[in-house]
């Protein structure tokens, strides 16, 4: 396949808004240096490096697992090498809109588990948080170090045809990704070494150690001990969990590692067992102690969640804290900003339908086929519904899950992601993008400059999920 540069490709009419192409198909000034650098390269080397990439990346052996796969073969996450540009001042607007709001996620998450200020005041329906499925009776009147429960976050961010971002949704129980980000810099980097000498680009290769500090800063402890906890090899995330662990220079656990005596965690070495005062934990809440939640469980330890109210271990992120990411809970988010900051949002919400509510629902059930749908609770583009490019009979099925059971649902206008230039079959291309900055809370609260840029690779999908068949870009942050 040739892969043709941008000048030699008929570019389609815009209907949303393009991270490159102004609407009069004029090149953005900060995409300016980085498009005339493509149209100077030949279409036989372009195809030579993403070949390249795609080489180291199966070397490295970034792959992941797809739910649901029962072959259970790993698949390499395609890599597309066109960055996604952002150019300072915007990425100061989202900085600080992305500080403000995990800021207020954390008010949020000691509050309803502690005196419920915002439930009695009526901010947000009691019902929608102390029956929350997520919502952890075991954290109630827990005291935290620093009140802190998200110590990362990774918020997905989207720009719709108005210019304008958007936060899509907030990843607070254990967010995923930020390997890719690193590796995608990196390859980047010795793919194209050339670029970074024309562009002022942030670094964001300091994550692991800000990482670490943030850890760190979460325990009372003089020298804490840091461990990764990871499910196991099994899991589709397992290469990230090394990852991190490796860039750290921590340990990576299993449950089967660690365990608890005298309401304090130690990890099993050939040394002898040695106290852990701070857990990153990249399991679910329900496997992590089987004397508290699952009691089949043999991920997780017997007495964690003791030794944890004691106050002799950390875990971050927090038990409980996925009522916070909860999407019926999204909605309310504006609120939570207004009522424990008093101040107004920077980031704007998505509007929110809750099928939950009779005249909402009535709403969204008559407009399907203009809608997207989301289960509460769903995940990875799983359980969701894209109503402009449904069938009929799939329009239908979730009709009939809407009224089995609303509250299980809510739903979204189709927002028209903005789209950024990605190499596909036919050459250069138009594709739908997000970006999920990581936020991570200590004794301050800090954010590489960048994120997960994902795409998706289809032409005219919506859905950018490594597990749907999306890709991910490097994110480009320019230094003022």
């Amino acid at each position: 396949m040739e892969v043709r540069t941008m000048h030699q490709i008929d570019l389609p009419a815009q209907t949303g808004f393009d991270e490159m192409l102004d609407r009069d198909h004029s090149i953005r000034p900060h995409y300016k240096p980085f498009f005339d650098w493509l149209n100077a390269q030949t279409p036989a080397m372009l195809g030579q490096r993403r070949k390249e990439a795609e080489l180291l990346f199966h070397r490295v052996g970034i792959t992941f697992s797809v739910h649901g796969d029962e072959s259970g073969n790993e698949r390499l996450i395609p890599f597309d090498t066109i960055p996604r540009i952002i150019p300072a001042e915007e990425w100061q607007l989202l900085e600080a809109g992305l500080k403000q709001r995990v800021a207020a996620l954390n008010a949020f998450l000691h509050d309803i588990y502690h005196h419920q200020h915002i439930l009695k005041a009526g901010k947000i329906p009691a019902e929608q948080v102390l029956v929350n499925a997520q919502y952890r009776s075991a954290m109630c009147g827990l005291d935290l170090p620093h009140n802190l429960y998200a110590h990362i976050a990774g918020i997905d961010i989207i720009r719709h045809g108005d210019g304008n971002y958007y936060v899509l949704e907030d990843n607070l129980r254990v967010p995923s990704g930020v390997s890719y980000m690193l590796e995608n810099r990196k390859m980047m980097m010795r793919l194209f070494p050339e670029l970074f000498e024309k562009h002022a680009v942030a670094p964001v290769e300091h994550y692991p150690t800000l990482l670490l500090s943030t850890l760190r800063q979460s325990s009372y402890a003089d020298n804490p001990t840091v461990v990764v906890m990871t499910p196991g090899h099994y899991n589709s995330a397992y290469f990230e969990h090394a990852f991190l662990a490796q860039q750290m220079g921590v340990e990576l656990v299993e449950g089967r590692d660690l365990f608890v005596k005298d309401l304090k965690v130690y990890m099993r070495t050939t040394a002898g067992p040695k106290q852990v005062d701070v857990i990153y934990r990249r399991l679910d809440d329900l496997f992590i102690d089987p004397l508290v939640f699952q009691a089949d469980s043999s991920l997780g330890v017997p007495g964690l969640i003791a030794a944890y109210r004691a106050g002799n271990v950390v875990l971050a992120n927090a038990i409980g804290t996925g009522v916070a990411d909860d999407k019926s809970i999204y909605p309310y988010v504006p609120d939570m900003i207004r009522f424990y900051l008093d101040e107004e949002p920077l980031l704007l919400n998505v509007p929110t339908w809750q099928c939950r509510n009779p005249s909402e629902l009535s709403h969204v059930l008559a407009n399907l086929d203009e809608l997207v749908v989301k289960e509460v609770h769903g995940a990875g583009g799983y359980g969701m519904l894209i109503g402009p490019k449904a069938s009929k009979a799939e329009i239908e099925h979730f009709r009939d899950l809407l009224k089995a059971n609303p509250a299980n649902y809510i739903a979204q206008p189709t927002l028209s992601l903005s789209t950024c230039p990605t190499f596909v079959e036919e050459g250069i291309a138009p594709r739908h993008i997000d970006l999920r900055p990581f936020v991570l809370s200590g004794n301050t609260v800090r954010i590489v400059p960048g994120g997960l840029a994902r795409v998706a690779l289809q032409k005219g999908s919506l859905v950018v999920n490594s597990s749907q068949g999306g890709g991910t870009k490097d994110a480009w942050i320019l230094e003022a």
